[in-house]
């Protein structure tokens, strides 16, 4: 059920505008970054690519600890004291913590500045939990694909620009970024509505709700959902795949700089913008929420092959649309789990499912960016180097196949008919 206050159509719309504005602008701060922080890691270990890659696999572990610690406190504390308080403070923080970073003169320093973002960057968590608050079970899996266009429009125009003010100076992203997070905290201190009312908040703060393994313990009551937060869990793991290699990778392999990465960034929010804003709300009534899923999955895996396996740029460049059709699969998962869990809960399951991609970056820098600068050294097990630069790309590949063949065993018992069907859980004890 939707926010009483916030039921009728032309208020609840509105509602879901602020959150939209809120989440596009903290989502381009990050963005602007994107192009220019893996560059700015080369100048300060010294121009050495692979020991930049080892730097950026410690730089994201740390960033994704802190992001999956803090996100079910985030959670938890919104279903306590509302959705609103937490939005703000976390943006608040993201602007202190992109000026530690402007400001840094040394690795340790900047290291410092991303474990302060990663505490600080759980606001989408929260932004979930408020369109399941204000809009209706048949209308979440549309309202969850405008979120994602939000993302995308923030990776359109973040990258871009980031990649031209990093061209003129690699430091200046970091400060336009600042300056965009405490725009957003100044826009929803006068404009955001509180979407949870007293009357339908946890009556206190349960702190083991409020702590990672608690909160995925949340998911264990309810089996369908367990099993599509693995799915989640795969997903997220191949995605971070893009954020521990794409820069250094197409630098290493075609030479690109900030501003071609950029671009490429920028299209790849673009392409993501028309799927998850355009494409969504049509192709659900034809393929319903299961068959959504299962197509994007499949399409993620083929982009993610085109990048690991192109010999030549434009078949990397022909990748990027084919990768963003994996979008398709996000909304209608977020929405078949958020219509099996209680209205109380819709927080805690927010930051549950931000813990499970918290836990997915963490091991994921570990996992590809080491491998990548295995594979681009001297010590690399195949020769010549570059040949097998794109081993990431396709261990993600595989990833997203083992995602979309749990995601058909996790909805074979679902209703194939429409998007607003309720969604029939597998049998108990069978939950994959």
């Amino acid at each position: 059920m939707s926010h009483p206050a916030l039921a009728d159509h032309p208020r609840r719309h509105a509602a879901v505008i602020f959150v939209f504005v809120t989440v596009l602008i903290d989502l381009l701060s990050f963005g602007i970054i994107i192009p220019v922080l893996p560059h700015l890691i080369v100048d300060l270990v010294g121009g050495s690519i692979s020991r930049a890659a080892v730097w950026a696999s410690g730089f994201g572990t740390a960033f994704m600890l802190m992001q999956f610690l803090c996100s079910p406190i985030q959670g938890a504390l919104s279903d306590r004291f509302g959705r609103r308080t937490v939005i703000l403070i976390s943006c608040c923080g993201l602007g202190a913590d992109f000026i530690v970073m402007a400001l840094a003169p040394a690795l340790w320093i900047l290291f410092i500045g991303r474990i302060l973002s990663g505490a600080a960057s759980a606001s989408y968590t929260t932004a979930n939990a408020y369109i399941a608050d204000i809009t209706p079970r048949e209308k979440r899996a549309a309202a969850f694909g405008l979120l994602g266009a939000a993302f995308a429009i923030g990776f359109l125009v973040g990258p871009a620009l980031g990649g031209v003010l990093g061209h003129v100076w690699i430091r200046l992203p970091f400060w336009v970024a600042a300056g965009l997070s405490l725009t957003n905290f100044v826009y929803g201190l006068l404009i955001l509505p509180e979407s949870l009312p007293p009357e339908r908040r946890s009556p206190r703060l349960e702190w083991k709700h409020a702590n990672p393994v608690g909160a995925l313990v949340l998911l264990q009551r309810y089996p369908q959902v367990l099993a599509l937060a693995a799915v989640f869990f795969l997903m997220a793991l191949a995605q971070f795949s893009l954020n521990g290699t794409f820069v250094l990778y197409t630098d290493y392999r075609f030479g690109w700089g900030p501003l071609t990465v950029g671009l490429a960034l920028a299209l790849v929010g673009l392409c993501t913008g028309i799927v998850q804003g355009g494409l969504v709300r049509p192709l659900l009534p034809r393929f319903g929420e299961r068959g959504l899923m299962l197509i994007g999955l499949g399409c993620a895996a083929i982009g993610y092959l085109c990048f690991g396996l192109a010999p030549q740029a434009w078949l990397f460049w022909l990748g990027i649309p084919i990768l963003c059709l994996g979008g398709l699969a996000s909304p209608p998962a977020q929405s078949v789990m958020t219509g099996q869990v209680d209205a109380a809960e819709q927080g805690r399951l927010q930051g549950a499912l931000t813990s499970v991609r918290s836990l997915a970056g963490i091991i994921a820098p570990l996992i590809f960016a080491n491998l990548f600068a295995l594979f681009i050294s001297q010590h690399a097990p195949l020769q010549p180097a570059r040949n097998y630069s794109g081993v990431s790309f396709v261990l993600a590949a595989l990833l997203s196949l083992a995602a979309l063949v749990l995601a058909a065993r996790a909805t074979r018992g679902m209703r194939k008919s429409t998007p607003d069907a309720t969604p029939v859980a597998p049998a108990p004890g069978n939950p994959i």
